[in-house]
């Protein structure tokens, strides 16, 4: 069975093969009208989504299926305590193909391990979130027009922004990228990205503190907001919100083809005034993800009765774990009555990393 829960799940001709149906898709919407009909699409959403959710809604339905599922995790029997996999088995007596969003990072993996039908994640916790890097990348495509030799600064919460993290891993498939980050140090991307992504594949990575220094180098400047639900602390979170504010002042030096793109939701990392700016392509990047999502679960439903598209979830030198994961926010943990702590070694030879959530044992 396929699933796709981590960028790094699918190889770079899979992620051409995806993009490459997603603009089929663009060019030619009716021949696609009927193509899941009878099929249905389970949303199982465990945390609060406006975009990521209704694009996966409107995919299944221009594609012709039904979509079933919740948005609301304590309205269903969540609430009284049934767990990820136990909520999956239920599920796979009644859809074709699930996408999860979950706040607890792992969920949707565990999910995998239980279904008989793809699993797409959806986004969880502050781990991956792997449909909207395929929407980022089909925007750059449709935007720039290539992948290869880019200059990517990525700007705001990079400890905590999941989209940033998985799109860093799907650009190092690719040749010529260059990466900056551009961040305060309370949001410094994660040292275990830096090595495991940046350093062990040779991909040239700087950090400075300036937007303004770098803006004229980038190619995509890639913004996000400080996200105040991932904080613990919230003096912390107060005394990080506003350090970077794009506007338009702020572009005069940015090259005429660079884009700016964004997750979004955005709450003041961008002012309005940017939005009339050609080079702004966060809502253009919105519509994309719903033919990118289109073109993801055709190719999911396909390669699900494929033998040569089976892959292993678990790899051969994965090992129950001594001690539980240190990340409070883990399946692990958070369903530790049900989930065996499970870890591989780290791919810069340091130990051992969580497979939900690659954090480190705890001690």
């Amino acid at each position: 069975m396929r699933h796709l829960i981590d960028p790094t799940d699918l190889s770079s001709e899979e992620l051409n093969e995806i993009i490459a149906l997603a603009l089929d898709i663009i060019d030619n919407r009716p021949k696609y009208a009927e193509a899941c009909k009878g099929k249905k699409l389970a949303t199982l959403f465990y945390e609060p989504s406006t975009r990521t959710r209704l694009s996966f809604t409107s995919a299944m339905m221009e594609l012709g299926g039904n979509v079933i599922g919740f948005s609301d995790a304590m309205n269903s029997s969540v609430s009284k305590g049934e767990t990820v996999a136990d909520t999956t088995r239920v599920i796979n007596c009644f859809a074709d193909i699930i996408a999860m969003r979950h706040f607890v990072e792992g969920g949707p993996f565990v999910s995998a391990l239980h279904s008989d039908t793809p699993v797409i994640n959806a986004g969880d916790g502050s781990h991956a979130h792997p449909t909207q890097t395929l929407t980022d990348l089909l925007t750059i495509k449709r935007e720039i027009g290539r992948f290869d030799n880019l200059t990517v600064g990525f700007c705001g919460d990079l400890k905590f922004g999941r989209t940033v993290h998985s799109l860093i891993k799907a650009l190092s498939k690719f040749k010529g990228i260059n990466v900056i980050l551009i961040a305060p140090d309370e949001l410094r991307l994660p040292g275990y990205m830096k090595q495991e992504v940046c350093d062990r594949l040779g991909i040239p990575c700087r950090e400075v503190e300036s937007l303004e220094e770098v803006m004229g180098e980038l190619d995509v400047l890639y913004m996000t907001r400080v996200q105040k639900e991932r904080f613990l602390d919230e003096e912390e979170y107060e005394r990080v919100k506003d350090c970077f504010v794009l506007t338009a002042d702020k572009l005069r030096d940015a090259k005429p083809t660079m884009r700016i793109l964004h997750p979004l939701p955005r709450v003041n990392e961008i002012a309005t005034d940017v939005d009339s700016d050609p080079r702004a392509a966060y809502f253009r990047q919105v519509e994309n993800g719903k033919f990118v999502r289109m073109a993801l679960i055709l190719k999911l439903l396909e390669w699900a009765h494929r033998e040569d598209k089976h892959r292993e979830m678990l790899p051969n030198d994965t090992v129950i774990g001594e001690h539980r994961c240190s990340n409070p926010k883990c399946i692990s943990n958070v369903e530790a009555h049900a989930v065996e702590p499970l870890f591989r070694p780290s791919a810069d030879g340091n130990g051992m990393r969580c497979v939900y959530c690659e954090s480190r044992p705890s001690k």
